[in-house]
């Protein structure tokens, strides 16, 4: 596959950077299109906090490009002040342990 190109990096890069709370998802928070998606999306909407998505669906090269800028292999993927934070798995352990909550708050 070829790699994606460096405008569309740097598109990811200012959004992870520009934003607290970032979310690269299948679908929009209000329809999310996948379980794993929507799930994340039902995390971050219980913390209160606002957050920023990004629809992967919508452009090919943002879904790629998502991927080898963290080197993770799926999405969802949730960044918290610039940080790759994890996909469902990592956000649904945080969340029943409670650290999601206090992440998001002192990101506040």
């Amino acid at each position: 596959m070829e790699t994606v190109s460096p405008e569309k990096i740097a598109y990811i890069q200012d959004v992870i950077q520009n934003n607290t709370i970032v979310l690269f998802m299948k679908g929009t928070a209000e329809m999310p299109m996948c379980g794993f998606s929507g799930f994340v999306v039902q995390a971050l909407t219980r913390s209160g906090r606002d957050f920023f998505v990004v629809n992967v669906l919508d452009d090919p090269d943002i879904r790629q490009g998502i991927k080898e800028y963290t080197n993770w292999p799926t999405i969802p993927q949730l960044y918290v002040q610039g940080e790759f934070i994890g996909g469902a798995d990592i956000v649904r352990d945080m969340s029943e342990s409670g650290e999601l909550e206090t992440l998001l708050k002192k990101a506040a």
